[in-house]
């Protein structure tokens, strides 16, 4: 596995850094610092006192970089795999996104800076943008990462489903681990004609039908070497998701994704995004 560090000086990066020992030794890692130089704007400024300002702050920034880089590298888990370090200048998100393509990195890690109106914007800036557009899995990461053994993962289809066993068939975390497969039925009542039957029944019906997908799912899981069972309810999703993960003490949220039919944008923007932004767990989107 390759991975992507994508690095800031937060203490969340930090973080980031230090979770990589609950992962599976990589191919490699390459810790990439971006630095997104924004420069203050006076009117009164000439062109030749802003080109000036300039090559001094990409300077200071380029040293406080280089230290980062190795104060990173240097905390890395030994197990962890091999490292590079890189530093580039531009969009912090376009950077990422373009490298971990680029380099065919199978995962990208980072830290998001929490929740609150302030960080909110840093993460729809970077993280956000991130998730929405990377090529490959990326794992979140809010603050210290103990463990990674109980996983959670909440699935609606099929497609989402067959891409979360895939993952886990290349076994990414270090240590066995426990997954609760959890499909989510919408708590809301879809207009239902007259004469069409009971709705309690259909629901009961349609519930019956997500407690077999998921122990298909589960199944499919245990047959590769994880501890695994399913649950399925109504309610509303996001909702149920951040609950479930509380109740089951999850460690981790692995949330199947639909990008690959080009609607990892509506995802994000509905459950994936309300649970990124709500909970308090790393959280891993995939591809």
């Amino acid at each position: 596995m390759r991975i992507l560090l994508a690095v800031d000086g937060s203490e969340q990066s930090y973080d980031a850094a230090r979770a990589l020992e609950h992962l599976a030794p990589a191919e490699q890692v390459l810790v990439l610092h971006a630095l997104n130089v924004m420069l203050p704007v006076y009117p009164t400024m000439v062109p030749e006192a802003v080109r000036d300002l300039r090559v001094i702050v990409e300077r200071h920034m380029r040293e406080e970089g280089m230290r980062l880089l190795d104060r990173i590298a240097a905390m890395l888990p030994p197990r962890a795999g091999k490292a590079t370090t890189r530093m580039e200048c531009g969009s912090p998100a376009e950077l990422i996104v373009t490298i971990a393509d680029d380099e065919r990195i199978d995962l990208i890690v980072l830290g998001a800076h929490g929740l609150g109106p302030v960080h909110e914007l840093v993460l729809g800036s970077v993280s956000h943008r991130v998730l929405t557009h990377a090529p490959c899995p990326t794992l979140i990461v809010k603050g210290p990462v103990r463990s990674l053994r109980r996983v959670l993962l909440p699935v609606q289809e099929a497609e989402d489903a067959d891409a979360a066993v895939t993952f886990l068939g290349r076994k990414p975390f270090r240590d066995p681990v426990e997954v609760t497969v959890l499909t989510i039925l919408p708590l809301s009542q879809p207009i239902w004609p007259e004469g069409a039957g009971d709705f309690d029944a259909f629901r009961e019906t349609a519930l019956a039908s997500a407690r077999s997908f998921v122990g298909e799912v589960a199944s499919r899981l245990s047959a590769i070497g994880y501890s695994a069972t399913g649950v399925a309810r109504a309610g509303f999703p996001s909702i149920e998701v951040i609950k479930e993960s509380m109740a089951a003490n999850a460690d981790l949220i692995l949330m199947g994704s639909r990008g690959r039919r080009g609607l990892t944008r509506f995802m994000l923007g509905s459950v994936s995004h309300a649970v990124v932004h709500r909970t308090t767990r790393p959280v891993l989107i995939l591809r």
